[in-house]
């Protein structure tokens, strides 16, 4: 049956999508999908600078798309300062509103750590001089990412800790510094209750909902590719666990995604 919040008019944005990986048919009937179902934004993160082209050119065609442009942790040994040079320059396009998606991810170690750590920092750099947040990945890897943000010259630094598990002393050193938490599909996964309790110990003025397409698809879509109308479950999920109504998490994150990122009011 479907679920009666999917009819109101109420919109959400879904602040990480990863739309290019999916092919130009697939892209066009998930954006329909979900603007039939009251999604009314979507951030596209990069993987890798090739992507740049193909993501820049989806945002020019939809007004309600932007992107973040970055390298991922898994590609970083295969950041360059070239590439920093390259983005540079990318990231003066009006539909790019943040730097990202960069980080470190000690999990699946693709990347050395070492290199993890160099792309993430000059990805930050980048990010402050040129007044964006970052899209910030994290897994398995607390301790070094708080030491690299307590570098001073990180200060001043905003953005998205993206589909947030890094657990509630995690998050609770990440809001003070004025970072921003986003929730996937993993808030309805039974055994994330190191998600969930986040949840309640996080401002509500701190709080993103996403997808991570094709990633992490919510209960009940588990085992299948995550889509951008899937935001419609976790929102419902992250406001029930609030005790909101649907429409008052809406709007929450919705004014939310439009603070941390202010270059996708004026696209």
């Amino acid at each position: 049956m479907t679920p009666s919040y999917r009819s109101r008019a109420t919109q959400v944005i879904d602040s990480h999508c990863h739309l290019q990986s999916l092919s130009a048919e697939e892209i066009e009937s998930a954006l329909e999908e979900a603007r039939s179902l009251g999604v009314g934004g979507f951030l596209v993160p990069s993987l890798r600078l090739e992507e740049a082209e193909k993501i820049l050119s989806l945002c020019h065609r939809h007004a309600d798309v932007w992107c973040a442009l970055g390298v991922h942790p898994h590609e970083a040994s295969s950041w360059t300062p070239e590439h920093q040079r390259e983005l540079a320059g990318l990231v003066s396009d009006p539909k790019v509103v943040a730097v990202g998606e960069c980080g470190l991810d000690f999990y699946y170690d693709l990347s050395d750590r070492t290199a993890q750590e160099r792309a993430l920092r000059e990805q930050w750099e980048l990010a402050i001089d040129c007044d964006l947040p970052a899209i910030v990945h994290n897994r398995d890897s607390n301790e070094v990412m708080l030491e690299v943000l307590a570098d001073p010259c990180f200060a001043g630094l905003h953005g998205d800790f993206h589909s947030f598990a890094g657990g509630l002393e995690m998050a609770l050193q990440l809001v003070p510094r004025g970072l921003y938490l986003g929730f996937s599909g993993m808030v309805t996964f039974k055994r994330a209750e190191n998600v969930r309790e986040v949840l309640s110990a996080v401002p509500r003025d701190r709080i993103l909902v996403e997808t991570d397409t094709p990633y992490l698809a919510p209960v009940p879509h588990r085992g299948k590719p995550s889509r951008p109308a899937h935001v419609i479950e976790v929102a419902a999920r992250v406001a029930a666990e609030l005790g909101l109504t649907f429409e008052d998490l809406c709007e929450t994150s919705t004014r939310n995604f439009f603070r941390l990122f202010p270059k996708a009011a004026k696209s």
